[in-house]
């Protein structure tokens, strides 16, 4: 088993800067040669980039673990892509990708949302969101709960209707 402290995600977790690690050397760029060197970045995009490099480094390192704790048939190695780690750039970009898909479904969630009346949108949200029965929001609302279900009804029916319109553009 590897030794903890030749780990390198170790040593770049518990390090103040970002530890690079070549064969012949060890280099860690501090947050002021950091600010030096970028002088129109802040110490808020230097923590970033830490935390980038950590997370780079434990799934490197959970990745290797994987990969030496499997018992794979030498014929089987051409199906092992669930145990590699994805590039720096490849995991850059595909946080990125994550990012603008998680903006692009707020987006479309409240596009939804503004579809619905206000007695729509409070009893959906109450029901979705909050757990309450339908019964529950008669009771606060002082109605029936058949008026409770066909709001709901036809909120549910704006909603898929604004979210298949989304499939079809994004």
């Amino acid at each position: 088993m590897k030794n903890y402290k030749d780990s390198d995600y170790a040593i770049n977790k518990n390090a103040e800067g970002i530890v690079y690690r070549f064969a012949e050397q060890t280099v860690e760029i501090t947050l002021e040669d950091y600010l030096r060197e970028n002088p129109d970045k802040t110490a808020t995009d230097f923590a970033e980039l830490k935390a980038l490099s950590d997370s780079d480094y434990y799934e490197t390192d959970r990745s290797d673990y994987r990969q030496t704790w499997k018992d794979i048939s030498f014929y089987g190695l051409e199906d092992t892509t669930d145990f590699s780690a994805l590039s720096p750039e490849d995991e850059v970009v595909r946080k990125a990708e994550q990012a603008a898909d998680v903006e692009w479904r707020n987006e479309l969630a409240k596009k939804a949302l503004d579809k619905l009346t206000d007695v729509q949108r409070r009893r959906y949200v109450m029901y979705h969101v909050q757990g309450k029965t339908m019964r529950e929001i008669a009771a606060l609302e002082g109605v029936s709960f058949q008026k409770i279900d066909v709001s709901l009804r036809w909120a549910e029916k704006k909603i898929k209707k604004v979210l298949s319109e989304g499939k079809k553009i994004g």
